[in-house]
């Protein structure tokens, strides 16, 4: 349901039935064949509706995949809003931080070719995305309460470029996942390390 100046615009049935097909047809065709080797025809024809629903329900293949993360993304947030510490609130800042990290790559490396397909979708698809403002937001409050004086908006965007999908499929090529998870979490540990 989205919502409508203020009111709850609610979707048809047989538009949340079709939906819920293609969402269904594209994360099958997805995990067999891989992201990149499908096409949105491959997906209407799967999900048995017209190409012309698919396009103008989800746009073009990173809308798709938006469309895909979208309860995975909305998961962690409810975690970080009001899961159990750490990852949740209650615990310090640094902590919290960390925990984030390590529970956003774990979400990255399980959906690695989605999420890099949102994001670079087109010059800057990263920073416009809403989950992305949330995830700048979150890190750059801990940031300012794990460092105080710190200028916690711009660390947050740093930090956060550590977790695109392109700088966090390089490292996980060419060193290993374990490593990559060290390597990011080991910036945490630097940003909040007194200096």
């Amino acid at each position: 349901m989205e919502l409508l100046v203020g009111r709850p615009v609610r979707e048809r049935a047989d538009a949340a039935r079709n939906r819920e097909k293609v969402l269904a047809a594209a994360a099958r065709l997805f995990a067999e064949k891989g992201v990149d080797a499908v096409s949105m025809d491959a997906v209407a024809a799967e999900a048995g509706v017209g190409k012309g629903t698919l396009f103008r329900r989800f746009g073009d293949k990173s809308g798709l995949a938006a469309a895909l993360l979208d309860a995975r993304e909305r998961d962690l947030q409810e975690r970080i809003l009001s899961g159990p510490p750490p990852l949740g609130p209650g615990a310090p800042a640094a902590e919290r931080l960390t925990a984030f990290v390590a529970a956003y790559l774990d979400y990255l490396f399980s959906h690695l070719d989605l999420v890099r397909m949102s994001e670079t979708a087109s010059p800057g698809a990263r920073y416009r995305i809403g989950s992305y403002r949330f995830w700048h937001r979150h890190v750059a409050i801990l940031l300012a309460e794990a460092r105080p004086g710190g200028d916690g908006d711009a660390l947050s965007h740093a930090l956060l470029a550590a977790l695109g999908a392109e700088a966090a499929g390089v490292l996980r090529d060419e060193y290993g996942q374990a490593r990559a998870e060290q390597a990011i979490t080991a910036l945490v540990t630097a940003l909040t390390t007194a200096p």
